[in-house]
């Protein structure tokens, strides 16, 4: 695990998957309702990548958008959250870029995706061979690239460039089932990606997902912590987390809130996971500033806009009730 947590503290990551547009009415107003929509960027990987800069890290993104007006708005997007787009390649014909309509509530909360012909599917092995993976220290992966080719194909590429470069691989589950062809396919494919990644995070209902069943969630983490992987975090939602290292297994808490949206909270704990390993907190601390980074972005609206800065997580732990007790 040494190995890992010194490649992580370089604080620099090369972050694979989508970059898309959301959009969201203002807070408590349903979509069908909504006279105006605010725009910002989305897409599970760029959050990541935005969070980590906005906590004083390094990331660049490697996808494919679309090479039109919503395509550009992204790159405008990433540049203004920081992120290095030096691996983003525009793609031509049908493709376009994925968009997310959600709303900023809970009750009756609705989220539409438009992920058909998603440009980020494009993405190819030549693309991902391009990269020059001995200036980052890590590289992150959401599960959402291997839901179809070419990109499938190029993000396993990706993994085994990155391992051969030494790079560690940092693997957030992220089962989105709109996204993939058949529950079997994503169970198949998913658990391949988990077994050649280094720290891997997911909730107990996407443990469970790879392993078969929902009561075998937790037996899939630990297998995996034995075998190959040398973090896994399991998340419970409000039952906190299950941390499995070489240490052994740690039971963390959450930071309650008054929450206006489900959305944007796994983004914003692997950001804040990842920063506060790179800063030199020990594993607990770094899992419970995730858990706090999550809190931040379910209780605001948007998701990259609402992921914290230093400054704004560290206030927050410090005057907030929290973490919860766990047994």
């Amino acid at each position: 695990m040494k190995d890992v947590i010194s490649q992580i503290m370089q604080n620099h990551f090369v972050v694979v998957g989508r970059v898309g547009m959301d959009l969201y009415p203002v807070v408590g107003v349903e979509t069908e309702n909504a006279t105006s929509f605010t725009a910002d960027m989305g897409g599970s990987s760029a959050n990541i990548a935005a969070g980590l800069v906005k906590l004083g890290g390094k990331a660049a993104l490697v996808t494919r958008t679309s090479d039109d007006a919503v395509g550009r708005f992204c790159l405008n997007k990433l540049a203004h959250y920081g992120v290095d787009a030096t691996y983003v390649t525009p793609v031509g014909g049908e493709a376009r870029n994925s968009l997310a309509l959600y709303e900023s509530r809970v009750a009756g909360h609705q989220s539409v995706i438009y992920r058909n012909g998603a440009a980020d599917f494009e993405m190819t092995q030549a693309d991902v061979s391009n990269v020059d993976y001995s200036q980052f220290g890590a590289l992150i992966a959401a599960g959402t690239v291997f839901a179809a080719e070419p990109s499938r194909s190029a993000s396993f590429k990706a993994f085994a460039l990155a391992r051969a470069a030494g790079l560690p691989v940092i693997f957030d589950v992220d089962y989105r089932p709109y996204s993939w062809p058949t529950p079997q396919v994503a169970e198949d494919v998913l658990s391949r990606a988990a077994a050649l990644s280094d720290v891997i995070v997911g909730n107990d209902e996407e443990f469970g997902f790879m392993a078969g069943g929902s009561d075998k969630g937790l037996e899939k983490a630990r297998a995996l912590a034995a075998s190959t992987a040398s973090i896994v975090v399991y998340k419970m939602g409000e039952h906190g987390a299950i941390t499995i290292s070489a240490e052994g297994e740690m039971r963390t808490g959450i930071y309650p809130v008054t929450a206006l949206k489900p959305t944007g909270a796994g983004d914003s704990f692997m950001a804040g996971l990842l920063s506060s390993i790179a800063a030199g907190h020990d594993l607990k601390t770094a899992v419970l500033r995730g858990s706090a980074c999550a809190a931040i972005v379910v209780a605001k609206a948007g998701c990259a806009p609402a992921m914290p800065y230093p400054a704004e997580l560290d206030e927050f732990i410090a005057s907030h009730a929290g973490p919860t007790d766990v047994t």
